[in-house]
């Protein structure tokens, strides 16, 4: 930056201020600096900038269970905005849904002196990411804490699951299928209860035949679809709790040429042409938005508001879309 000032003619300072967009410098230094940082290739020093500032790296970390999952793209997306605007860069890591990994992977962005972390963790012990000397701050995307008092962002799983399984209800469909996650999951897990609450209210009783809750992949999901459409008397009407498990009845539906009703979580591109009936829909990038307020909040107060260190929980609302017919398929 000295260089930069002695070729321009102008303080170190002048200098700062033209590359950081202060707007009190006239037009003609303004030209004169970004003439000199042109020609000696200057480039600013992040990493001095951030220690400078009081940071450590000027990075948060990210980490997600399935990047070859359309959602985890929309957070990520959500948290760059949100910490974007303050400066902050994101590093991107996937834990594939295993857990040692995530603590390998944590403990890496450690040592790299991420400022904070944004997590969507891949088990149910949270232990590794609870708050130690010289630990950053982590709040958790999309799964609760447990055993750990963090701040976190989830959807309303249980209330989303309910109102659509009770949408298919109200078409007229009794023997209604389940299509989810390991009950392990915690996403999974809220969904399948809303499930399971629509039925009782509505004085249906769960048929255990018609549950498979282990479909991580399309594929998979296509099988056990399968599976459950060429059962003596199969389901009429199947909730999927993803958009890979939806993808998957769907094609299952079409390859046996069967009138099936389907109600999917998650959103997702083309769910309108393929006209799946019921889908609820929420916002992953707020998700991830809500998530980056939450650690920039850590960031800047430690032990902020009246309650100190207690956690919070954000819970973004879901609505049902409708792109078809509920009540076809069903008898």
């Amino acid at each position: 930056m000295r260089d930069v000032a002695d070729h321009a003619s102008v303080s170190p300072m002048t200098v700062s201020r033209v590359l950081h967009g202060d707007p009190g410098v006239s037009k003609a230094t303004r030209e004169r600096v970004l003439a000199a940082v042109d020609s000696l290739g200057y480039r600013l020093n992040e990493a001095a900038r951030n220690l400078r500032l009081g940071r450590t790296s000027g990075l948060i970390g990210l980490v997600v269970t399935n990047l070859a999952n359309p959602f985890y793209s929309q957070f990520a997306l959500g948290v760059e905005a949100g910490v974007g605007r303050h400066g902050l860069k994101v590093v991107l890591t996937n834990t594939d849904e295993d857990v040692e990994r995530e603590r390998r992977l944590v403990e890496e962005l450690t040592a790299r002196r991420v400022d904070g972390m944004v997590v969507v963790p891949a088990g149910n012990d949270h232990s590794h990411l609870a708050a130690q000397p010289g630990s950053v701050p982590v709040v958790l995307g999309a799964r609760p804490p447990s055993g750990v008092p963090l701040d976190c962002v989830l959807v309303d799983d249980f209330g989303g699951a309910r109102e659509a399984t009770a949408g298919l209800l109200a078409a007229g469909h009794t023997r209604l299928g389940f299509l989810g996650l390991p009950p392990s999951v915690w996403t999974s897990s809220e969904r399948f209860r809303g499930f399971c609450v629509a039925l009782e209210e509505a004085g249906v009783a769960l048929d255990e035949r018609y549950v498979r809750l282990r479909q991580r992949t399309i594929p998979a999901a296509e099988d056990a679809a399968r599976e459950l459409l060429e059962l003596p008397r199969p389901p009429t009407a199947l909730f999927c709790a993803n958009s890979r498990n939806t993808l998957g009845a769907f094609r299952a539906t079409s390859r046996l040429g069967r009138t099936v009703s389907l109600a999917g979580f998650d959103d997702f591109e083309l769910a309108d042409v393929l006209g799946v009936p019921l889908i609820v829909a929420y916002d992953p990038r707020e998700l991830g938005r809500r998530a980056a307020e939450l650690l920039l909040r850590r960031l800047n107060e430690p032990h902020p508001g009246p309650d100190g260190d207690a956690p919070l929980r954000v819970v973004i609302p879901t609505q049902v879309v409708r792109y078809g017919d509920p009540g076809a398929g069903h008898g």
